[in-house]
C-alpha cells in the first residue's frame, strides 16, 4: 500500500517540478523580450511637418537646442520657444547666489546655431517638470488660436511627452521629436547606466501618468 501511493506521489513530484520550470522558462524570456524591446518602445517620433513654433523642452543642454536649430534651419517653423525651468534657481536665490537659467543658455545655443535673437521666445509661466510645459505650450497656443508644435526633447523622453500631451494639452498639435545628437541607446540601454537610469525613470513617470497623476512627477 505504501509503495502504491509512493509510485503516485512520484509522477505528481515530476509534474510539478516540470510546472515549476516551465514557469521560470516563461519568466525568464519574458525578461530577456522585455530588456531588448523597452528602450525601443519608449522612443516615438512622429512625422516631420511645418508648425507654428519648435519647443525646446528644459534638460540636456546643448543638445535639444541644438536640434531645435536644425529643424529651424530647415524651415519647419519660423519661431522657437523656450521653457523656463523653476530649479535650481529658486533655490539658489534663496541663498543669495544668482543663476542664469537655463532657457538663458539654450537661446545662446540657438543664436550660435544660427536662429535669430528676435525668433526666439521663452513660454511663461516657470515650470518645475513636464507637464508643466505641456500645460504653457497649450496655452500658448490657445493665445495664438491654435496651430501645431514641435516638440523637441531626449529620446528615451518621447513615448512619455506623447502621453502627457494627450492627456493634459487642450489646444493645438504637437509633433513630437528626439534630439537626432541624443547618444542613448535603445537596443542597448541596459548596458549603460545613465540610460538605464533614464528608462526606468520614464517608466516609472508613465506608470504615474496612467495612474491619474497621484505623484508630481520631477521633470
Amino acid at each position: 500500500m505504501l509503495s502504491e501511493k509512493n509510485s503516485e506521489t512520484a509522477p505528481r513530484k515530476l509534474r510539478r517540478t516540470r510546472q515549476i520550470a516551465l514557469l521560470a522558462g516563461i519568466l525568464l524570456l519574458g525578461a530577456v523580450v522585455f530588456l531588448l524591446c523597452i528602450g525601443r518602445w519608449l522612443v516615438l517620433e512622429d512625422p516631420l511637418r511645418k508648425a507654428n513654433a519648435i519647443v525646446v523642452l528644459s534638460g540636456r543642454m546643448p543638445l535639444r537646442a541644438m536640434e531645435a536649430a536644425r529643424l529651424y534651419r530647415q524651415g519647419y517653423a519660423p519661431k522657437v520657444w523656450l521653457t523656463q525651468s523653476t530649479e535650481p534657481g529658486a533655490t539658489l536665490g534663496a541663498m543669495g547666489i544668482s543663476y542664469f537659467g537655463e532657457d538663458v543658455y539654450d537661446a545662446q545655443v540657438l543664436m550660435h546655431e544660427g536662429v535669430p535673437r528676435d525668433s526666439i521666445r521663452v513660454l511663461e509661466p516657470s515650470i518645475i517638470n513636464t507637464a508643466d510645459e505641456i500645460a504653457a505650450i497649450s496655452a500658448s497656443l490657445e493665445k495664438e488660436k491654435g496651430g501645431t508644435v514641435i516638440i523637441v526633447t531626449s529620446k528615451v523622453h518621447t513615448r512619455r511627452v506623447r502621453i502627457l500631451w494627450h492627456r493634459l494639452a487642450r489646444h493645438g498639435e504637437a509633433i513630437v521629436r528626439a534630439a537626432s545628437d541624443d547618444p542613448f541607446e535603445p537596443h542597448r540601454w541596459w548596458r549603460t547606466t545613465a540610460d538605464a537610469l533614464d528608462v526606468v525613470r520614464e517608466l516609472l513617470g508613465i506608470l504615474n501618468t496612467w495612474a491619474g497623476m497621484p505623484l508630481h512627477a520631477a521633470n
